[in-house]
């Protein structure tokens, strides 16, 4: 009993501690999450199908009051009566027909509450991709502060070098001309991390943007890509929503095919006539007569169900073959990073090797200038590369609902 008490207590923290370090934090997520717009107006959209629900549970008809008042006149006596009626009527819903409704207004309630989470789903998204586009260009920023730093000591050097007479001035030339574009894509990045960070901001105030984030090592997809996209395809909200649809539709025709046997209406009366000298009690029945109306809605009920099946199949095609890309793309990015992060590494080998050559006068310093640009591009390169990777794997993690949680209700009372 203890044993199972501390696994129950250690649950949080084993899910804490498992949190992916380079995202922000679960709690500022599901707080973002449920304050964004897209969220409120999916609540708003589950109290309008509680509404709904009530509505249809109700039924369409009430009680009516009738009242009436008269005066005869009876001429051969010369003499006038008051005359009064007062009735209570209310049509009656035929059987089946409110099994009907209530299934209608349960459908609308789970169809609701599956938009939520849609939304849910989709602001993750959102959020994901403006977490790493300020990622990206914080990145860039973090690399050419650190090239700038470099080329700013390579420039002392060449400075050194010059004023030994151990170069020429043209040396120092390029060498200045190369800092300055540095510092120049330095200030326009830095430019790039402020929209960014600001767009990131504003659309999800809750998210604290840390000083920096060190981006983790992309990790390899496991696992084949038909059980990714059976997973994705099993939590998947808009297909949920585009079947519960469906299943609305199909119940609303059965609903409109049952209003062809039209509801009678039931009422009873009192009338007072003759200054109360007759008293009448009564029961009275009325049955509209169906018409063309009837059949004309309940053919158009037919039609919309067929028209939400094909709307369903469209969106499971759409679906199935964004879950397949999406599973191609974090496989291939992946792989496009491993090799990008070689040919770095490569390129910083040979930078290091052209300029310890330069240091010591055999090689051309035009050489370095172009080895480092290289590396210096090489290296953007691998870092976008990386987190890009890890975005894309966060992606299908988000799509198979493995990232964060996606499923809370916050309308589960109704």
């Amino acid at each position: 009993m203890m044993a199972r008490l501390l696994v129950l207590l250690l649950c949080p923290f084993a899910a804490l501690a498992a949190a992916p370090p380079d995202l922000p934090p679960a709690a500022q997520v599901e707080r973002a999450l449920h304050a964004h717009p897209l969220v409120r107006a999916a609540d708003a959209g589950v109290e309008v199908e509680a509404a709904n629900r009530d509505r249809l549970a109700a039924g369409p008809h009430e009680f009516a009051l009738r009242l009436a008042s008269q005066q005869r006149r009876d001429r051969s006596l010369d003499h006038s009566y008051r005359e009064h009626e007062i009735g209570v009527e209310r049509a009656l819903r035929l059987p089946g027909k409110a099994a009907t409704d209530a299934a209608l207004g349960a459908a609308g309630i789970e169809q609701a509450r599956l938009a939520r989470g849609d939304a849910l789903h989709e602001s993750a998204r959102l959020l994901l991709g403006r977490w790493y586009e300020w990622q990206r260009e914080a990145a860039a920023a973090r690399e050419w502060v650190a090239q700038v730093a470099t080329l700013q000591r390579q420039h002392e050097v060449v400075g050194k070098r010059v004023g030994a007479g151990d170069a020429a001035k043209l040396e120092e030339l390029l060498s200045g001309a190369q800092l300055a574009q540095a510092r120049a894509q330095l200030e326009q990045v830095e430019g790039k991390v402020e929209r960014a960070a600001m767009e990131l901001t504003q659309a999800f105030p809750d998210i604290a943007l840390p000083a920096a984030v060190v981006a983790s090592e992309p990790q390899p997809i496991a696992g084949s890509p038909e059980t990714w996209r059976e997973r994705i395809l099993a939590h998947n909200h808009e297909l949920a929503v585009a079947r519960v649809a469906s299943r609305r539709a199909h119940l609303a025709a059965q609903r409109a095919d049952a209003e062809r046997l039209p509801d009678p209406t039931l009422g009873v009366k009192f009338a007072s006539d003759r200054d109360g000298q007759e008293r009448v009690f009564g029961l009275q029945l009325s049955i509209p007569l169906p018409g063309a109306a009837r059949a004309a809605s309940a053919r158009a009920g037919q039609s919309e169900a067929a028209a939400a099946g094909a709307r369903e199949a469209l969106v499971l095609a759409r679906v199935e073959a964004e879950a397949r890309r999406t599973v191609s793309l974090a496989q291939g990015a992946h792989r496009h990073w491993q090799r990008l992060n070689d040919v770095a590494a490569r390129m910083a080998d040979n930078d290091r090797l052209l300029e310890k050559a330069w240091r010591l006068g055999e090689g051309q310093f035009t050489e370095l200038q172009t080895a480092r640009r290289q590396a210096i591009e090489a290296r953007l390169a691998a870092v976008q590369a990386q987190l890009e990777a890890n975005e894309a794997r966060y992606r299908l993690l988000l799509d198979a609902h493995e990232l964060w949680p996606l499923n809370g209700d916050a309308a589960e009372r109704h």
